[in-house]
């Protein structure tokens, strides 16, 4: 759902391993309106992959293909979701194949990339590709060959033979072919010793519609419900913003039966400009009310959201940019600082942006954070689990496992009892006090901004004796981000900082 919001026109795919029980995972994906679900044999693997992997993990697609159009079409789901299937297909007969097994679509890789001039080294993942596919070293991309004309021959021959065998049997369409196991044959290995009792009447049965309505192949487009999103009003009334980048208000009420409020008004905003997005604080949102889940998701640069009220979990995914605000109604009679005011995972994933939130957070608070700046009162457990970039900075208590597996980013605490090494976990990071005149700058002043947008009560005492305070607070580094940054610092006085940045992440 979060995903269709930010980009209304895409298909959302979601890939699916051919293994045992497949058929009812798939079934549950079209039940989440996916538009398409891919099943994945067993024979495919990407050059990065573990060899281990790629010959003994998953099942062959026909198995999944096969259980996947049973159960589709057995609970009448098979109609609005595509079925589409990879693991190294090659030939028309492949595809003839999936369809007959009940597949629509079909996944060519390790075939298109051999056209392109792959040689198969197995070694994508370590930019060293020496046929110039899978690097970005300049001197080995001047070594492709490929030609676009290489492909298109290459599937027009495996249309042609996938059009030559469909007449052999008799089927003018594609569709015709879907989930019609009747035409398929097998060679009798009952006598073989090493396929006694083999039983294909599983895998070759063939699952008629019960419903006359509902046919065996995808014929329509998942309701996905956009057209419920307070979005559209957003949009409408941000044309302004939009279209001249006009500064804009907007006022409106929300509940929490509105989710991803913000993703449809920031997939505008990209399409029009870009990564960039609008000038700081073009649109300016004030809401009041509950707000349902994904509240903020994939904020775009430019947008202010105020919320006056409580959220749901996943505040903030993935947004890019803006500024988040939550804080209590004026009207609410409950101390902020002492409740929860935001739910569980707020700003997974997120690049950009800042967050000010007057109350408490739920547990894996900025799990997987990647560059957000934010302030919060408390959190619960694995606080910054997982974060790789960004400032988180909590003025008050946080649960246990706070800091597992976090690679980058720093947080500040404010340990007022003196008691927080207990709940951090440092595997990866390093707790220490905050001495640094860059740090001390940068903590004062989100705390300040904190004050300036929420009113915090913890914010407004901290600054009233901030020297104090500032002894208080405990700083969480992350080993090998320390390391990072001091290369990157080395480098830059040596004048060999392009060098650095210049190696590939594979």
């Amino acid at each position: 759902h979060d995903l269709k919001n930010i980009n209304p026109d895409a298909r959302i795919h979601v890939k699916l391993v051919a293994e045992v029980g497949v058929g009812t995972i798939a079934a549950g994906v079209a039940k989440g309106h996916a538009d398409v679900v891919l099943i994945s044999g067993h024979d495919g693997g990407t050059g990065a992959s573990p060899e281990s992997s790629i010959k003994h993990a998953g099942l062959p697609w026909e198995l999944g293909i096969a259980e996947t159009q049973q159960v589709l079409v057995a609970n009448g789901l098979r109609s609005r979701i595509m079925v589409q299937t990879d693991g190294q297909l090659k030939t028309g007969r492949d595809a003839v194949m999936a369809t007959l097994l009940g597949a629509e679509e079909y996944g060519f890789a390790t075939s298109a990339l051999v056209v392109s001039g792959c040689i198969m080294l197995r070694k994508c993942h370590m930019n060293t590709c020496s046929v110039g596919i899978a690097t970005q070293d300049p001197e080995l991309r001047k070594q492709f060959a490929g030609k676009p004309e290489h492909l298109v021959s290459y599937f027009t021959f495996v249309a042609e033979e996938m059009r030559e065998i469909m007449a052999h049997l008799g089927f003018r369409t594609v569709n015709e072919m879907i989930g019609r196991t009747d035409i398929l044959d097998f060679q009798d290995a009952d006598d073989h010793w090493k396929a006694q009792g083999m039983d294909f009447s599983r895998l070759l049965h063939r699952q008629e519609s019960g419903d006359a309505s509902e046919p065996v192949y995808c014929d329509r487009k998942q309701d996905h419900g956009l057209e419920k999103a307070l979005d559209h009003q957003l949009i409408s009334q941000a044309k302004p913003a939009l279209d001249e980048k006009k500064t804009v208000r907007i006022d409106l009420p929300i509940n929490n039966s509105n989710r991803t409020v913000g993703a449809m008004l920031s997939g505008k905003i990209a399409k029009a400009f870009g990564e960039d997005g609008l000038p700081d604080d073009t649109i300016n949102i004030n809401l009041t009310g509950s707000a349902g889940q994904s509240f903020g998701a994939f904020l775009a640069r430019g947008i202010n959201v105020k919320l006056m009220g409580d959220t749901n979990d996943y505040m903030g995914k993935g947004m890019s940019g803006g500024r988040i605000v939550v804080r209590p109604h004026a009207e609410a009679t409950f101390v902020p600082e002492d409740n929860i005011i935001i739910g569980n995972v707020a700003m997974y994933g997120a690049t950009g942006g800042e967050v000010f939130i007057n109350g408490i957070a739920g547990e894996r608070f900025c799990v997987r954070n990647s560059g957000v700046k934010t302030v919060v009162e408390a959190v619960g457990d694995h606080g910054c689990e997982y974060m790789t970039g960004g400032v988180a900075v909590v003025l008050g208590s946080t649960g246990r496992n706070f800091g597992a597996g976090m690679s980058g980013g720093i947080a500040f605490v404010y340990d007022k009892d003196d008691c927080f090494e207990i709940s951090f976990n440092d595997g990866m990071a390093d707790m220490e006090a905050v001495t640094d005149p860059e740090d001390i700058s940068l903590l004062k002043g989100l705390i300040e901004d904190h004050k300036k947008y929420t009113g915090s009560t913890p914010a407004t005492e901290i600054l009233a004796d901030w020297s104090a305070a500032l002894k208080r607070f405990k700083k969480i580094m992350p080993r090998d981000y320390r390391r990072v940054l001091e290369e990157r610092k080395r480098r830059a006085e040596e004048g060999t900082e392009r060098e650095l940045e210049a190696v590939g992440n594979g």
